[in-house]
């Protein structure tokens, strides 16, 4: 029951402090899940976040849903989803009145455009760790190679990002095993 409760307030925190949609969402999930309650670690994490991506739909639900199924089976999905977006469908009855109504107030404008730095500065802390999750695994020129491919294919050609990570996956899967890795490697 303990762990029911516990995904309940996890999910309904990230579901009243992600402001912006799913991307400001993501490092609030990571933030309970792997921080706080240590449910997974950041590759468990990444996992779920890299199918979650290749998926339709919004991201915060896909992760809520998988977590609360890891840890608490039917009922813990069900809790994590329901928990996630509770906030947004209560905020938006609520509030859809006061922003129709006030659109035109300065202060409803300074809401919206005053959450965006503190989103930023939550992505490029989720891009940075990734980045340092990816060094370490591939060391430092395979991680700009493969980000600079990425980047141009998901960007400079307008490949849908979940392509990208399907092929990735795919030829991971592919890829002849080398043997094991010692600590020393990817560490360039």
């Amino acid at each position: 029951m303990t762990h029911q409760r516990d995904l309940f307030m996890a999910f309904l925190r990230i579901g009243l402090l992600g402001f912006g949609g799913g991307p400001s969402m993501i490092p609030l999930v990571r933030a309970e899940a792997v921080t706080r309650y240590r449910w997974m670690d950041d590759e468990a994490f990444g996992d779920i976040l890299a199918i979650g991506n290749t998926l339709p739909g919004p991201i915060a639900t896909k992760m809520a849903g998988t977590i609360g199924y890891r840890v608490g089976g039917i009922a813990g999905c069900i809790n994590a989803v329901v928990a996630v977006i509770l906030p947004c469908i209560v905020a938006m009855v609520l509030l859809l009145g006061l922003f129709t109504r006030y659109r035109d107030q300065s202060w409803i404008r300074g809401m919206s455009e005053g959450v965006v730095p503190v989103v930023m500065v939550m992505m490029a802390q989720l891009t940075w760790d990734f980045f340092q999750k990816s060094r370490a695994a591939l060391g430092w020129l395979m991680t700009l190679v493969m980000g600079v491919a990425a980047g141009g294919l998901i960007y400079g050609l307008g490949i849908h990002p979940g392509l990208v990570i399907a092929v990735i996956l795919v030829a991971a899967l592919l890829r002849p095993e080398r043997g094991p890795r010692t600590g020393a490697e990817g560490k360039s």
